[in-house]
């Protein structure tokens, strides 16, 4: 599948100001947020969503239309657009890190519940969502502006045939997109979210196919079973038959149930 990543819109909002981008390549790309907000009369839980991509590219089918899903559900949306190759981590983890300090700052304005914000990702955009899951209280994720004295905790996580293992079931590609020539032993075990998981991680809900030969089903089982080991709620569905990377699966009807199964979950949470 060839992708053509999205481009900003007059709705959309860069996440960095003049001269904080990290990720700055002189190439003109800025990473942003584009909010998907519903009409109420009282602060609603968002879902912030994360394309996946093999950080290589974001793909469109997890982008806009994943956000609007989540609006029938009744939750505001954003989509970040992060950085990817070339860019390296932590760049990624910084701008999702970032775009939930902006949502948490702007709260009262989109009538957004602060404390009930999820973060929704896809393939390697699940890696993403699993890293600030499990590394927001990281230094290199602090800094000196006013935003960054705001909470970038989620309070949960929706993972979506996520890339999570850098072990024997590792996606090969997208750790070699996010981490370059950082690719050491140290740093692809911090990257290998099950053994990062603590009490303090947020609830997880997790889908998967059994047959995917593009990030194996076990990535999902991995995080699962650490999530229980430190007594973490979770939801995790897994369905026998299906391909990498379906988004809302809307041409599978068994599949497309998982994300009105997840606005369940969500709403169990008081979302």
């Amino acid at each position: 599948m060839e992708w053509v990543n999205e481009e900003p819109t007059s709705r959309s909002i860069w996440l960095w100001n003049e001269g904080e981008y990290s990720g700055d390549m002189g190439d003109g790309f800025k990473p942003w947020l584009d909010p998907y907000p519903i009409e109420t009369d009282r602060a609603r839980g968002a879902v912030l969503v994360c394309p996946g991509g093999g950080y290589e590219n974001r793909a469109p089918h997890e982008a806009g239309i994943i956000a609007k899903r989540f609006n029938s559900e009744g939750y505001h949306a954003f989509v970040v657009h992060y950085s990817v190759a070339p860019r390296r981590h932590p760049q990624p983890l910084k701008d999702v890190s970032r775009a939930i300090r902006i949502i948490r700052s702007r709260a009262s304005e989109w009538k957004v519940d602060p404390d009930h914000i999820a973060v929704c990702g896809f393939s390697a955009g699940g890696h993403l969502t699993g890293s600030i899951g499990v590394h927001y209280d990281k230094d290199y994720l602090k800094g000196d502006s006013l935003l960054d004295s705001i909470n970038n905790r989620p309070d949960a996580l929706i993972l979506c045939y996520p890339v999570i293992s850098s072990g024997k079931f590792a996606n090969e590609g997208s750790f070699m997109n996010l981490l370059g020539d950082q690719d050491t032993p140290e740093v692809r075990r911090e990257m290998s979210l099950e053994l990062q998981v603590n009490e303090n991680t947020p609830p997880a809900f997790l889908w998967h196919t059994v047959s995917d030969d593009g990030v194996p089903v076990e990535n999902s089982i991995l995080f699962a079973s650490a999530l229980r080991a430190h007594g973490v709620g979770f939801e995790m569905h897994l369905y026998p038959v299906g391909q990498h990377g379906l988004g809302l699966a809307e041409g599978d009807p068994h599949i497309a149930t998982w994300a009105g199964l997840c606005g369940q979950w969500l709403k169990g949470l008081g979302f």
